[in-house]
């Protein structure tokens, strides 16, 4: 990622929305446009028609319970699932009209689930993300070797760098595959629940990452937490969903309140505010319609 020392500004500059939260005063990365997202499987829509702005050189979180099309509309932004209406843009261009490598040198995905042979090393692992650069016979550059080793540093992997991706932890693992989509080098970055079935520690780790990216780079990044209290720390802007629909977006401390937790959650909660952001304390669940309770496709 191309560092610029841009410092973060928490006080920037946000207009209203018509839904009463705000929405940052800054030109956008990816725009969706009434986006309308099935998986082929299904004969109605996960997300239907929904319009979102992430702005650019910021991190926006997605965050809603299971099922809510946090991770499809990932992959809608991505052009993973092509949409069945609406369009989705990048810096003004359509992403369906990039060649998939362009497209690769433009955005990084990580998905919720990643394999890769257990006897390749954590190097060889992370030069994969250079593969977009390259022509089909051209071996490693000097280019290659400089966007591995920015990311190697960045992702704090450093230690591990020899080891057989068989060998690591899952936390150790995880990071290693950020450091891989780092290296890919791209403008906009999507993370797909980075910090799910990690320990507290390497949870940190990785928003850490992505903290720094915030910070220091010219990098977008879209996220799917499930830690709300994680979002609202780390996140420039919140995006809650719930079956499909975004049901507000905007700054942690105007998306994250009371009754958004009451009718996203279905949770009584207290919120509280403190220097770290808002911290979401649970109290008991609620009678609303969680999606536990319906059927439809897992789309979390």
């Amino acid at each position: 990622m191309r560092k610029n020392g841009r410092s973060r500004e928490p006080d920037r500059l946000r207009e209203p929305t018509a839904n009463g939260a705000d929405e940052p005063a800054s030109e956008a990365a990816l725009d969706a446009d009434e986006l309308v997202v099935r998986y082929p499987s299904a004969d109605d829509p996960v997300i239907d028609g929904e319009t979102l702005a992430v702005p650019e050189g910021e991190v926006t979180a997605l965050i809603g319970p299971n099922g809510s099309g946090k991770s499809t509309l990932l992959k809608g932004l991505a052009n993973r699932l092509e949409p069945d209406e609406g369009r989705v843009l990048l810096d003004g261009r359509r992403v369906d009209s990039f060649g998939s490598k362009e497209l690769a040198r433009r955005i990084g995905r990580l998905s919720q689930r990643n394999t890769a042979p257990e006897t390749i090393s954590v190097e060889e692992l992370i030069e994969r993300g250079r593969y977009p650069h390259r022509g089909f016979f051209e071996s490693r550059t000097a280019d290659d070797d400089e966007a591995v080793d920015d990311a190697v540093e960045m992702a704090g992997v450093g230690h591990l760098r020899d080891r057989e991706v068989g060998t690591l932890s899952g936390g150790q693992a995880q990071l290693v595959w950020i450091a891989m989509a780092l290296a890919q080098d791209t403008d906009v970055l999507l993370l797909d629940e980075p910090t799910t079935f990690l320990d507290p520690r390497h949870q940190l780790e990785v928003m850490r990452v992505v903290e720094t990216l915030r910070d220091e780079s010219d990098a977008t990044v879209v996220v799917v937490l499930h830690d709300i209290s994680q979002a609202a720390r780390y996140a420039d802007n919140v995006v809650a969903l719930k079956a499909g629909s975004i049901r507000a977006a905007g700054p942690p401390e105007a998306v994250v309140t009371d009754d958004l937790l009451a009718d996203v959650f279905d949770i009584d909660a207290e919120v509280i505010q403190t220097e770290h952001g808002p911290v979401v304390v649970p109290l008991d669940p609620t009678d609303g319609d969680h999606p536990s309770r319906t059927e439809g496709t897992d789309c979390s």
